[in-house]
């Protein structure tokens, strides 16, 4: 059977492995498609594609939109299909790229203001402006705190300083973003419902207050997912006429758990759904 992984991330945001990288480690999994689905920038899509003809591997054009909903301020939407030079889409997503350098700014001068309180040396204001070609996110301050011997790993950087330090999001709202993606020419999936509550009646109805706003599908296969939960999400999406996807949510953090493909390792994610995101896509 053909597998796909269809939510991975580059250093074109918070993952830390270039576009052309991700894709090599997607093909050498085995394989048949993949989507770059970096956060609120497809700066790395073209490098993406090129690497998918290089390694043949069928790449589809993906973006994870940070949007909000009623009582879920954190609602990740994933879009494919879409055409990445759509000038409304690039717009929205420079905005939104310089609301994220923006915020990040502010952290790092937050964590400076900490690490002098402790007696360390603080970061250079100009070094957040080299941490990722594309959307700046906290894994990289992570990676600078982690550079300088101040922390062990990840879970120490969130804890001592990036949540304490912590900046807000611009919201977007999940029903502006649902229309602007249709716009593109994409189709708009649920990010890993499942981190937004595991109560599955919670998410049938969260389902279908967006399904007249357009919402296409769910990630019902996901690293946050257990077998069970997946088979629950596809009964649901079923019933109301949603397609599923599934992803790995890869950032390719050194010693993590999560591996292309195969997530924590219950990840087999059929190449069928990317045929039926196919057949949603508006062209068709």
């Amino acid at each position: 059977m053909k597998l796909v992984d269809l939510h991975l991330h580059s250093n074109r945001s918070d993952g830390l492995k270039p576009p052309q990288e991700v894709i090599r480690l997607a093909a050498e999994a085995g394989l048949a498609a993949a989507a770059l689905c970096d956060h609120d920038t497809v700066e790395g899509l073209e490098e993406a594609m090129e690497a998918g003809r290089r390694f043949c591997i069928e790449v589809l054009s993906g973006v994870e939109l940070s949007t909000t909903h009623g009582e879920f301020d954190d609602l990740h939407l994933l879009a494919y299909g879409f055409d990445p030079a759509c000038p409304e889409l690039l717009a929205s997503l420079r905005d939104f790229r310089g609301h994220r350098l923006n915020r990040s700014r502010k952290m790092l001068r937050r964590i400076n203001d900490k690490l002098i309180e402790e007696g360390r040396t603080p970061f250079e204001p100009e070094r957040i402006e080299t941490l990722a070609e594309g959307a700046i996110g906290r894994p990289h301050l992570a990676l600078l705190l982690m550079e300088r011997g101040y922390v062990k790993n990840m879970e120490e950087a969130f804890r001592r300083y990036l949540t304490p330090c912590n900046e807000p999001k611009r919201p977007l709202l999940t029903i502006e973003a649902i229309p602007l993606v249709h716009r593109a020419g994409g189709v708009a999936v649920m990010a890993h419902p499942l981190l937004l509550t595991r109560d599955m009646e919670t998410l049938k109805s969260l389902f279908v207050e967006l399904i007249p706003h357009g919402l296409d599908g769910i990630e019902a296969y996901a690293s946050s997912a257990t077998n069970d939960e997946s088979d629950q999400l596809v009964t649901i999406a079923a019933a109301l006429g949603l397609i599923v996807t599934g992803g790995s949510d890869f950032h390719g953090l050194d010693g993590g758990e999560i591996r292309i493909g195969a997530g924590k390792g219950n990840l087999r994610i059929p190449y069928r759904l990317v045929e039926d995101l196919k057949k949603r896509l508006p062209a068709n």
